[in-house]
C-alpha cells in the first residue's frame, strides 16, 4: 500500500497550556483534547502507566501536529531548550504564512523568540522562531 500522507508530528511538552496557545495564535485549530491511558497505550508507545494529555492541533490544509504531556513517567529533557539548529533530531517545523510581520509581532507576544530573518533571492522572506518549550518553527512568505 502506498504511502498517502503525513497526518502529524508529535510534539512533547511540559506546558501543555503554552504551547496550544502558541500553535493557535499561529494559525492552527484545536482539533481535540484528550487524557488517554491504560495498557493499550503502554504497549503502543513502550512506556509502562503512561497516563497522558493529548492535544491535535491541525494547519488549514489539515496537516497535524500533536501536543503531548507525559504525567508519568515524566517526560526527560533532551539537551538544552535552547538548542541550536544543527542539533541532532527534529528541530524546526516550517509553515507558509501570509504577512510574516504580522505573525512574528502575535508571536512574540507569546513570548517567541527571534532566532533570525532573511530574504532569499527575491521569492521569500523566512524566519526562525523559537517558541514555549524551545520549539523552532519556521516561517516562510512567498514574495511577489
Amino acid at each position: 500500500m502506498p504511502l498517502k500522507r503525513m497526518d502529524n508530528v508529535l510534539i512533547v511538552v511540559d506546558d501543555l497550556e503554552a504551547a496550544k496557545a502558541f500553535f493557535i495564535e499561529l494559525g492552527l485549530t484545536l482539533e481535540g483534547e484528550t487524557t488517554v491511558e491504560g495498557p493499550l497505550v503502554s504497549k503502543l508507545i513502550g512506556l509502562k502507566d503512561v497516563p497522558a494529555t493529548l492535544a491535535m492541533m491541525r494547519a488549514p490544509d489539515g496537516q497535524g501536529i500533536e501536543l503531548d504531556k507525559f504525567h508519568t513517567p515524566i517526560a526527560i529533557r533532551f539537551g538544552p531548550v535552547d538548542a541550536p539548529v544543527n542539533t541532532l533530531g527534529i528541530r524546526r517545523i516550517m509553515f507558509a504564512v501570509d504577512g510574516i510581520d504580522a505573525v512574528i509581532a502575535r508571536l512574540r507576544a507569546h513570548g517567541a523568540e527571534i532566532i533570525g530573518e532573511m530574504q532569499y533571492e527575491g521569492t521569500y522572506r523566512l524566519a526562525y522562531i523559537r517558541g514555549p518549550e524551545g520549539i523552532i518553527v519556521a516561517l516562510a512568505e512567498q514574495l511577489g
